[in-house]
């Protein structure tokens, strides 16, 4: 079992990745891509990080499989419940009491748990006809999933309590049917959603939007590639657009701070003012 990896060695990898593939994570949160480097030796049984970039360099589908291990897919359904009713509360229909209908971007969707939680807020709201979302991720294969809409049954009682939390009208069972030990999410649910794969670090600007969600992604990048993601999703906003991020992230120390306005600070919500 390997114990510890040399920077140098992160270094090299990460240049190699970059080169080859075009995937850049060299601003990545060091201690947190180290961790996931030692995970990926241990599971494919790899000595060295020389060892993984043969592997990478002899088998060109692993390289997939690498982003698709380092990419942080652990998620869950109506996540920090008061979150979302603020969302249904407060922002949506301050966004909809001027704009027939609102473009949201679920920035970092991974397996699309937090794109279907959206899509069943909008429909109990009566909403889901006047939004059009686009959820977009890194992962190729993490997208697929997330199209799918297919989950784990035993996931499902975890995202059950958070939906009771969140005060949803109904069970939400009611939006799945039962197969073969998993969910599968009523697919009509996402026929407003525009499934795509987008690098946040790298990929350009492609839209505007009147709502953003890029919720506990910036925590794995350091403060450099956190500001410059940051600049990225203000860009993408329109004016007096919506930016909601994860509970242990914050806008304050970034260069475009003072851009934003803070709706809701417990629950990380902030509005855009100025471009």
């Amino acid at each position: 079992m390997i114990l510890d990896i040399e920077i140098s060695d992160l270094r090299k990898l990460t240049e190699y990745i970059k080169t080859k593939g075009n995937y850049d994570f060299t601003n990545y949160a060091m201690s947190s891509f180290k961790r996931r480097i030692l995970r990926i030796l241990e599971l494919y049984r790899l000595p060295s990080v020389d060892a993984l970039i043969e592997k990478i360099e002899s088998e060109p589908t692993f390289l997939e499989v690498f982003i698709c291990e380092i990419t942080v897919n652990v998620t869950e359904m109506f996540r920090d419940p008061s979150f979302w009713r603020q969302l249904r509360d407060e922002v949506l229909p301050n966004l909809l009491l001027n704009h027939k209908s609102i473009n949201i971007w679920h920035a970092g969707c991974s397996s699309g748990e937090e794109v279907f939680s959206m899509a069943i807020l909008l429909k109990e709201a009566n909403l889901l006809d006047r939004v059009r979302i686009f959820a977009t991720d890194l992962d190729k294969e993490i997208i697929q999933k997330a199209k799918k809409g297919k989950y784990t049954l035993k996931n499902m009682e975890l995202n059950q309590k958070n939906y009771i939390r969140f005060q949803g009208k109904f069970e939400l069972s009611k939006y799945f049917k039962e197969e073969d030990g998993f969910a599968v999410m009523d697919p009509s649910l996402v026929e407003n959603v525009t499934f795509r794969v987008h690098d946040l670090v790298q990929g350009p600007v492609f839209n505007k939007f009147d709502l953003a969600l890029c919720r506990n992604v910036m925590i794995y990048f350091n403060q450099s590639l956190q500001n410059s993601v940051l600049n990225k999703l203000h860009e993408s906003l329109f004016n007096y657009g919506y930016l909601c991020v994860g509970s242990k992230e914050s806008l304050i120390w970034c260069d475009s701070a003072n851009k934003f306005i803070v709706v809701n600070n417990e629950e990380k919500i902030y509005k855009k003012i100025k471009e």
